[in-house]
Formats: C-alpha cells, structure tokens, sequence
C-alpha cells in the first residue's frame, strides 16, 4: 500500500468522522482535533477505524502519533508488513 492510498483511506475515515468538514482544505500537518473541532472520544473513534481499516495495531500510547494527517499516514506506512515477492 502506498502512502497515497494510506492518506486517501485516512481521509475517508475522517469524512465519516466529519461529514461536514472540507477535508480538502486540511493541512496534512495541522492537528486534526483542532482543525476538525472533534474531541477525544471522536479521535478515539478515528485511531480504531485506523486500525480496523488498515490492519495496523496502535498501542494507546501512540495516538499522539496521529494527530496530524502527515502523522498519520507515516505511522501506520512504518507499521504495515512488507509485501511479499512473488
């Protein structure tokens, strides 16, 4: 998977989050809560869509990691396996 089809399923989740955001005008570094004025148990809500849409485990302690599209996209990129050769 790339990091463009990671950021596009990031944004995804995050419209289902915020339909009504313009996720178009989201700055890939700005921190999502403030710019999407959610709160914590709708970023809760994101980091487990995060992990059930992408297959990717993320301890409690790395939330932090997802506060920011950018942040996001490169956590769970680190994280996701390696594809196999065939």
């Amino acid at each position: 998977m790339t990091k463009n089809e990671i950021k596009a399923t990031v944004l995804r989740l995050l419209s289902n989050l915020a339909p009504e955001a313009d996720l178009t005008q989201l700055k890939p570094d700005a921190n999502i809560r403030d710019e999407l004025d959610i709160d914590s148990m709708d970023f809760l809500n994101f980091a487990i869509a995060v992990h059930e849409a992408l297959h990717v485990e993320i301890p409690e302690a790395d939330y932090p990691e997802l506060a920011t599209v950018n942040g996001c996209v490169e956590y769970v990129a680190t994280r996701l396996p390696a594809p196999t050769p065939h």
